[in-house]
């Protein structure tokens, strides 16, 4: 077996996802993190002064069609999460995750469990021009009795977590067919029966609501309108804190889809601001499509609209690396250390304290490969 091709990235700045160092080397063997050795030459070298070398972002919310997992790793970020992912597409976007290095790494929820008629089926007709069998009929859910069968056919099609819609439409405004509570819980149950994480899509406060009494694991937004019932933004938030729930932040999404409509991403920006300081989790994700946000610049104006929203550089960081990484159990990625997948991304200047410097992309490196620029 031939050796291993070892870079070393030497004097750089490092954001290992959980602490900077000033001043570091770092060793990339294979598809590996290292522990470096200048005793032992490396066959390449790449000098980081002035720059910072992060873990490879994590977008932890994306639909992906051909061509965004290309397009993501050009931005450095590395892996994506899918939150609702047809059968014909996944397994293309898989295969080609698999099998080649140009493109970011994936994990999917599959089919999202919504009513008959629910969101997203409006929009799927939008969507299918240019997508092919990227678009069409999906399975429902009706009553709280489908869950299991519903949730079987997920794990039976490889889907990595669930997803559950709790969106009645009026944010869009207009009405549609929703989950009721107790078909949440129980989608709920048989996903943590299935060992699956749950993660609702819920668009207001009363949804977000509806969400934690189900039990969720986490929610794929942080929610932009308020809904006829809310409880106040700073008790749902600390809720949210209480039960170790995670949210998903998506303010690019909402500044993106609130054209016209303003309020809805200020709106969503004190839901984050409040969840952290209620001491939530938050993670990054953009909920980025072919039209907007965009895969991988999305997750850079996410870090920065985090900023906006009252993390320090440090924190937006995290909720892209280490966080998503341990929420969703990619216990091999989301930080640098010895051992851990080479998924890194290289930056001129510091994002540690100016988050804007991410878009400087220097390198990136996925699965110890470095992408052409």
């Amino acid at each position: 077996m031939p050796t291993p091709a070892r870079t070393l990235i030497r004097d750089v700045r490092v954001y290992d996802g959980a602490r900077v160092l000033e001043r570091a080397d770092v060793l990339v063997e294979g598809d590996r993190i290292a522990v470096p050795d200048r005793a032992r030459p490396a066959d390449v070298e790449i000098d980081g002064t002035g720059r910072t070398l992060l873990p490879g972002l994590i977008d932890a919310h994306t639909h992906t069609f051909d061509g965004s997992l290309a397009a993501a790793l050009r931005h450095g970020v590395t892996t994506e999460l899918d939150m609702f992912c047809l059968p014909a597409n996944l397994g293309r976007q898989r295969a080609l995750a698999a099998s080649r290095d140009d493109v970011a790494d994936l994990r999917s929820s599959g089919v999202l469990a919504t009513a008959p008629g629910g969101h997203p089926t409006p929009l799927m007709s939008l969507m299918a021009d240019g997508f092919g069998d990227a678009v069409g009929p999906f399975d429902t859910v009706s009553r709280p009795e489908d869950a299991p069968a519903f949730v079987a056919a997920r794990v039976r099609e490889g889907s990595d977590y669930l997803k559950i819609v709790i969106d009645d439409g009026e944010t869009a405004g207009s009405r549609l067919p929703v989950l009721g509570a107790a078909t949440a819980a129980a989608l709920v149950a048989a996903a943590r029966d299935a060992g699956l994480r749950s993660i609702a899509h819920a668009a207001t406060a009363a949804e977000a609501a509806t969400a934690l009494a189900a039990g969720v694991d986490g929610l794929a937004h942080a929610w932009w309108a308020e809904g006829s019932g809310a409880p106040p933004t700073r008790e749902l938030a600390e809720q949210t804190a209480e039960q170790g729930v995670f949210v998903v932040s998506t303010l690019s999404y909402a500044e993106a889809s609130g054209a016209g409509r303003p309020d809805r991403g200020a709106y969503a920006t004190e839901v984050v601001a409040a969840l952290a300081t209620a001491g939530a989790t938050l993670l990054a994700g953009t909920d980025a499509t072919p039209f907007a946000p965009l895969h991988g610049e999305g997750m850079h104006r996410e870090l920065e609209l985090l900023t906006t929203a009252g993390l320090t550089p440090v924190q937006a960081l995290h909720a892209a690396t280490a966080a998503p990484a341990r929420h969703f159990g990619l216990h091999d990625r989301g930080r640098i250390a010895p051992g851990l997948r080479a998924d890194l991304l290289l930056v001129e200047g510091d994002p540690t304290r100016d988050v804007t410097a991410v878009r400087a992309v220097a390198e990136v490196w996925r699965r110890g490969v470095r992408q052409a620029r």
